[in-house]
């Protein structure tokens, strides 16, 4: 078997991890148990799972599993958004829409020229080398499994390949997650209508004039959606309405 090769145990590993998650009836979203059971699979110092949206600057999932080190304080957030243009995989995930094959931080750079700059000193640090999933995504959306390991120490070829493996059922455990936990909520016709209207970028002026209403009366409908769907924003509402648009669509 070449060393390229995933092994019967693995594939086991593999089946008993997606197994596992899509049983989890816990209230966490996506399956904390999913990335668990990816932090057995992979050797890495923490496992993680973010869900970004670039045009608001939010994190709209985030979730951390530590193996090893000390990472302290929580990331510092401001810094990513600061000098994330200097990691060559988050400027390629900002068009990808989840397309990228798995990599590696070490595929861009070496490990000097990382540690040589600010996105590792304000942000990274002390993780050099950091292995990614992405999942398919909207526009705008990143949404992502990471490996990282606080060494220059790469990640294998198996590695890469159980995850290319594991991708597409990744998302339909996402998927499957996200329609469990998107509990029937009766909106109006025209309630729906401003939610599609917003999905699609536009503001309250703008959609106060595709109706032919006042801004105070989409404001209204938005009030009242929000109230309903138990959010205060517009990204969750569309999150809450529409929690998978397809990439491309």
């Amino acid at each position: 078997m070449s060393r390229h090769s995933v092994t019967t145990r693995d594939l086991r590993t593999m089946f008993d991890v997606l197994d596992e998650a899509r049983h989890d009836d816990g209230e966490e979203f996506p399956p904390r148990s999913l990335l668990r059971g990816l932090g057995r699979l992979i050797p890495c110092d923490v496992a993680g799972f973010d869900e970004v949206d670039n045009p608001t600057r939010r994190y709209l999932h985030l979730q951390e599993e530590l193996y090893a080190g000390d990472y302290g304080d929580d990331p510092h957030v401001e810094a990513y958004w600061r000098w994330r243009h200097q990691h060559p995989h988050c400027r390629l995930a900002d068009q990808a829409c989840g397309r990228l094959p798995v990599a590696q931080n070490l595929d861009y750079q070496s490990a000097r020229e990382i540690r040589d700059q600010a996105f590792y000193t304000e942000y990274l640090k002390p993780v050099v080398n950091t292995l990614f999933v992405m999942l398919p995504s909207a526009p705008g959306r990143i949404r992502t499994y990471n490996f990282s390991r606080e060494t220059s120490r790469r990640f294998s070829e198996r590695d890469r390949l159980v995850l290319e493996m594991l991708r597409p059922h990744l998302y339909t455990v996402y998927r499957e997650a996200a329609l469990r936990r998107q509990a029937p909520v009766r909106l109006t016709v025209r309630e729906l209508d401003v939610m599609r209207a917003v999905a699609d970028g536009l503001g309250t002026a703008a959609i106060a004039r595709q109706f032919v209403v006042a801004p105070s009366t989409v404001r209204k409908h938005l009030e009242n959606t929000f109230r309903k769907l138990g959010v205060s924003s517009r990204t969750a509402a569309v999150a809450r309405l529409f929690p998978e648009p397809e990439a491309g669509t």
